[in-house]
């Protein structure tokens, strides 16, 4: 396993394993898997509604809590100094720990400098090793740093061969913010895994298109946390540290890169509403 250095000297390892839209029922034999294949970081959210399912797993796994990084969000419906107190130690109940290793604000909506604020006090208090922020772009990012004590540790953001946030992570690396991507492979849209040039590059190193892109991101020192629900493509996803791509490798990929979200516009009206509708 790779491992990058946070802001805060947090060893964060390059490769996770995400939970996004598994049932609570999957989960927990999901995380097992994930356990098993070597997966030691697994990213949730409050709402996922499984982070108990995430915390049976572990607890079941005998694996030291000191060899595990855990990830969770705090949801727009808890946002605020107070709310965000309350969800998180409900999150640290559910997930069977006593502290959590990466704790996120998911969306910039809401009182996040309420929530800010109470990050900072569970980050002194050793409740969070390392706090951050998720879909915040870059002037509300940029607004949260210059306006609070700590700076984001990490900015999870929507990055794959379609959507490759170059500039972004270019502002997050000036103020020492390392990038995360979720959707490193745009769940399959625009044909993703028939890409021509993707697959030319895995039939070279006898990899599949989305060890490639885990690779590709990997060298771009983005952090990526790849879902699946069946082990033998966890397996697989896991198996990205045995090859490297060239310099002309990686130019060419980035020319698959078209500048926008293929899901959500944080800046549009009308997803800041349908978001916070939701609980």
């Amino acid at each position: 396993m790779e491992y990058i250095k946070l802001n805060n000297g947090v060893e964060m390892p390059m490769l996770g394993y995400g939970v996004y839209q598994i049932s609570q029922q999957e989960c927990e034999r999901c995380v097992e898997d994930a356990l098993s294949v070597g997966y030691r970081s697994i990213d949730t959210a409050q709402a996922y509604n499984n982070e108990e399912a995430v915390g049976r797993a572990i607890a079941k796994s005998g694996i030291a809590r000191r060899d595990l990084f855990l990830t969770t969000k705090v949801w727009i419906s808890n946002a605020g100094y107070e709310k965000t107190k309350q969800s998180v130690s409900v999150s640290l109940d559910k997930l069977q720990t006593d502290y959590i290793d990466l704790l996120l604000i998911h969306q910039p909506f809401g009182d996040v400098y309420g929530s800010w604020r109470a990050m900072e006090e569970l980050l002194a208090a050793g409740r969070v090793r390392a706090i951050g922020v998720s879909n915040f772009q870059p002037d509300r990012l940029v607004d949260l740093v210059l306006n609070n004590k700590v700076s984001p540790a990490v900015n999870q953001l929507e990055t794959h061969p379609f959507c490759q946030q170059k500039e972004t992570q270019t502002l997050l690396q000036s103020y020492g913010i390392q990038l995360e991507s979720w959707a490193p492979f745009a769940e399959g849209r625009n044909q993703l895994f028939n890409n021509a040039l993707l697959k030319e590059i895995g039939n070279k190193y006898g990899k599949t298109v989305g060890q490639v892109v885990l690779r590709w991101l990997i060298e771009r020192k983005v952090v990526v946390i790849p879902k699946s629900v069946h082990k033998e493509r966890m397996a697989e996803n896991f198996n990205v540290f045995d090859f490297r791509l060239s310099a002309q490798e990686m130019e060419k990929i980035a020319l698959l890169d078209q500048g926008k979200s293929l899901f959500l516009d944080h800046r549009d009206p009308q997803t800041v509403k349908w978001l916070c509708h939701l609980h």
